[in-house]
């Protein structure tokens, strides 16, 4: 994904795509992969989530692959459409595959696995700037096939899922009522606060993407200073899910992400009101600190509903994560770009709130 996203300029110009083709190719991405997460959500039972984690990765390789090579707007289109597919199939049944082999472990390790997904962004988005003078289907092309050699590799690993397989228990009168509990036994009610909290909180790591460098360049921020705004927000994240797991087990998910959001709400309200250069980049990173153990928790959460409420948390999340960046760019257009980034911190303020009744007595 990082590697695809870093090469896009090159991707746009050849296929030669205005501003607005190119955001009918992003579209189509996002399309896909709201079509991919429903699908998931439907097909990724316990049983077949071996057979997705290898076929979802190979087919978002092969995806990439092709999208190296398509040269017109609609044969990229297709390809991000399909592309967007296999990425939401695998993301729901890897985080549904997580959720079971913690419960397996008897311990919590969602959050270094997504830390996991951090690391991978970082290290493709430094593969795609390491190789910014090579072609981008020759990236694509390689990066495409040694992702799926890996995948096929480790196929066999997969496969062992089907050991972790328990017995499912028999609901209660109450978790069978259908207005109060989804087919799975999880609450309704719950599962709707899930995935709003998840929506808030990728909202708050899609206005860093695509606006932290803007907010510094905005304070006469050099270009490489406004750059390290995101990457001192994707370091911080990465350092807070690697940590977040034993903080989880030491003092429970509802005090460790209500701490989270406060410092994301404190730390981005503070930088721009400071509105100075430094203040600006310590704010950004307490916002990926305090974010970084939010969206593990929450999936872990769902989780105790299966495949089809982590799916459903994925999408309101995934809503939340391409809707914002254009709705913080609409609030710029209407007031000014720092008091159009306060909703980031506004809504991390609203996750500190709610985040123990989301997540009262959570299921590792």
């Amino acid at each position: 994904m990082a590697v695809w996203g870093a090469r896009m300029p090159a991707v746009q110009r050849s296929a030669d795509l205005s501003t607005a083709g190119l955001s009918l190719v992003l579209l189509a991405a996002a399309v896909g992969m709201v079509a991919g997460l429903q699908a998931g959500g439907r097909i990724a039972v316990p049983a077949r989530q071996p057979l997705l984690l290898t076929s979802g990765t190979v087919g978002l390789a092969a995806a990439l692959a092709v999208l190296g090579a398509c040269r017109t707007p609609t044969a990229l289109a297709l390809g991000a459409f399909v592309f967007g597919i296999a990425h939401g199939v695998l993301d729901v049944a890897v985080n549904a595959a997580a959720v079971r082999c913690q419960g397996h472990l008897g311990r919590l390790i969602m959050g270094s696995l997504h830390a996991a997904y951090s690391l991978g962004a970082l290290g493709g988005a430094a593969l795609a700037a390491l190789t910014s003078q090579t072609s981008h289907t020759w990236l694509f092309a390689m990066t495409g096939t040694a992702v799926a050699a890996v995948a096929l590799a480790m196929a066999p690993a997969a496969r062992s899922l089907g050991a972790l397989d328990e017995p499912t228990p028999t609901p209660t009168p109450a978790q069978r009522s259908p207005d109060l509990k989804d087919s799975q036994g999880l609450p309704r009610v719950r599962l709707w606060l899930l995935g709003a909290l998840a929506g808030a909180c990728l909202l708050g790591e899609g206005a860093a993407a695509d606006w932290a460098a803007v907010h510094l360049h905005s304070l006469d921020a050099s270009t490489a200073v406004s750059a390290a705004a995101f990457a001192l927000y994707s370091a911080a994240m990465v350092t807070g899910r690697l940590a977040g797991d034993r903080l989880t087990a030491r003092f429970g998910a509802p005090a460790v992400v209500r701490t989270g959001a406060v410092l994301a709400a404190a730390g981005l309200t503070g930088g721009l009101t400071l509105a100075t250069v430094p203040a600006a980049l310590v704010g950004w990173a307490a916002l990926g600190l305090g974010l970084s153990v939010t969206v593990p928790s929450l999936i872990t959460a769902a989780g105790v509903g299966g495949p089809r409420a982590v799916a459903s948390v994925a999408v309101t999340g995934y809503a939340g994560l391409l809707a914002g960046p254009a709705l913080i760019g609409a609030l710029a257009t209407v007031t000014s770009l720092p008091y159009a980034l306060l909703l980031p911190a506004l809504l991390a303020a609203v996750v500190a709130a709610l985040s123990h009744k989301a997540l009262e007595n959570p299921t590792p």
